[in-house]
């Protein structure tokens, strides 16, 4: 069963100094239905015009707890096998199609390829991320003097860093404390074990909308992935939500 309240919205401030877009990159995530990372999947195969360097999937299920599947390539050569989807139970998913960054930031190892998972006191969370942190070099800087060991090199794991450096009280509270941090342009689909969470930045550079299911809500960077799994199309999620 979905949660009463499924979304904790938070506002959050940015400013956008040089976004070049260098990653455009798609986010799709699924609440309340069974074997959500399925719509996850069909959802992000709509995106693949956004990113088909990888793909990665995270779904929570009570029973089996967080379990990720991230590949390299297409999403109907990874994410249509029933062997792998069999990995990702639960009623709760998120998703994410990387686009190549290869000119810029070389070759993409696995651990760069999103949905990014951290372990918090209160329960797990796990992130998709697109967009163009612009201080994230700094960010990354800081962390690391004050002790914060980095897995990958992507810009979006400073969220998680940040967020478990943040005294909040409960993950949403975190992330939009860490996000308050976070300069540039982005949209951001996020999970805990009940919550599907959703934010955009202040200037609404980066797309982001809510569908709606017959037994749960959806969140995607265009409305093209909400057709392909017959969800209705409610809003856009306005810019600083």
């Amino acid at each position: 069963m979905p949660p009463a309240h499924p979304f904790d919205f938070g506002y959050v401030h940015g400013s956008v100094d040089e976004d070049k877009l260098k990653e455009e990159c798609g986010v799709f995530g699924v609440l309340g239905t069974v074997d959500a990372a399925n719509f996850v999947a069909l959802g992000l195969h709509a995106l693949q015009h956004r990113g088909q360097e990888a793909g990665g999937i995270v779904s929570y299920d009570p029973n089996h707890g967080f379990n990720s599947a991230r590949r390299f390539g297409y999403v109907r050569d990874n994410f249509t096998s029933q062997k792998v989807m069999e990995t990702l139970p639960g009623a709760l998913a998120i998703g994410h199609v990387r686009y190549s960054t290869a000119g810029d930031k070389g070759q993409t190892a696995i651990r760069d390829v999103q949905p990014f998972f951290g372990e918090f006191a209160m329960g797990g969370a796990a992130i998709a991320h697109n967009g163009n942190i612009t201080n994230a070099d700094a960010l990354r800087r800081e962390l690391i003097e004050r002790g914060s060991i980095f897995q990958s090199s992507s810009d979006s794991e400073c969220i998680i860093h940040l967020m478990a450096r943040s005294l909040q009280r409960n993950i949403p509270e975190r992330m939009e404390d860490a996000l308050r941090r976070v300069e540039g342009a982005f949209s951001i689909v996020a999970m805990t074990r009940t919550k599907l969470i959703g934010v955009r930045d202040a200037l609404g550079v980066r797309p982001l909308v809510l569908g709606k299911l017959d037994t749960g809500y959806v969140l995607s960077s265009e409305t093209c992935a909400l057709d392909i799994i017959g969800a209705e199309f409610v809003r856009e999620i306005e810019p600083g939500e």
